[in-house]
């Protein structure tokens, strides 16, 4: 019974630091994914901040946009590629995504582009290979990890130090997410993210939903083979996507239900809106007087 209690209160717990008021602030271990997932991160790590809590953000010495800019414990680490490295991978896999344009999985997930992901995936080993940010992490004591899932060290670290984690996320492109929340997920009427089909499909797209998650279920577990093996290594027993993605507290879904297809959500799942990119700047005032003499010119052609 004392189980079952305890993590019925963990989303209560988890809303509370997220949320203003007289509660006591609380210390959060920070594992953000670079890049722009950072973009749309970094608001709600400066609004923690901003209400009192200590965020201890864990990052690695190489990256796109993950800078110590804002009022939090920054831990780095080293990695084993450089700047230049990481820039030429995500060209040659961007370079490929533009040649195929077909939603095949297989294409997306393996092959010669996917050398940018076994970078991001690797990252969790070189966290650990620092004993000394090691040994911070075990001695620390930390309420949660809030994490991006993506290169799921995050997740392993959670594990690692059995702390409760909540993910801030777009969503999953494998099935992970459905079978770590045991969330119920008919493949007749809730479709596959990357095939961009609606909730009302005809039959020979619902067939090809179904083969869609049969290949996710070939190819996945090779994709995230190199997590696993780092996660395995650590915890020193045999890890699956799915021992990483049910450890979770919380799902913070960056999108909109309102705007999503219909579907089964848990009650640990709560859409909070938000989109994948930079923050917009205002329009210049030039731009703005030249769209409204584009606005009055076309309403005077209509007359």
């Amino acid at each position: 019974m004392a189980p079952t209690v305890l993590a019925a209160l963990l989303p209560l717990s988890v809303c509370l630091l997220l949320v203003p008021g007289p509660t006591e602030a609380g210390r959060l271990l920070v594992v953000p994914m670079d890049g722009s997932h950072w973009f749309t991160m970094r608001p709600v790590v400066e609004q923690l901040i901003h209400r009192g809590h200590e965020l201890v953000v864990v990052m690695p010495e190489v990256s796109w946009q993950l800078k110590k800019s804002l009022n939090f414990t920054a831990k780095t680490y080293k990695l084993s590629y450089s700047l230049e490295d990481l820039n030429h991978e995500f060209k040659v896999f961007a370079d490929h995504q533009w040649k195929i344009r077909e939603k095949n999985l297989l294409s997306l997930l393996m092959g010669s582009s996917s050398k940018i992901f076994d970078y991001f995936f690797s990252h969790c080993k070189s966290v650990f290979d620092d004993r000394k940010l090691v040994r911070y992490l075990e001695e620390t004591s930390f309420d949660a990890v809030f994490l991006d899932p993506f290169d799921m060290c995050g997740l392993i670290i959670a594990k690692y130090l059995s702390l409760p984690s909540v993910i801030f996320t777009r969503g999953m492109f494998c099935h992970y997410q459905d079978e770590g929340t045991q969330c119920p997920s008919p493949l007749s009427y809730v479709p596959r993210g990357l095939l961009a089909f609606s909730d009302t499909m005809t039959f020979w797209e619902r067939v090809r939903n179904l083969l869609f998650h049969v290949e996710e279920h070939l190819f996945c577990h090779h994709f995230l083979k190199v997590a696993t093996d780092i996660a395995s290594e650590i915890l020193q027993t045999t890890i699956t996507p799915y021992d990483l993605y049910s450890h979770t507290s919380i799902w913070l879904l960056r999108t909109d239900f309102v705007l999503d297809y219909p579907r089964p959500v848990m009650p640990n799942m709560v859409f909070i809106g938000g989109i994948n990119c930079h923050a917009g700047k205002p329009l210049t005032e030039n731009f703005t007087q030249a769209a409204n003499v584009l606005q009055l010119s076309f309403f005077l052609k209509l007359f």
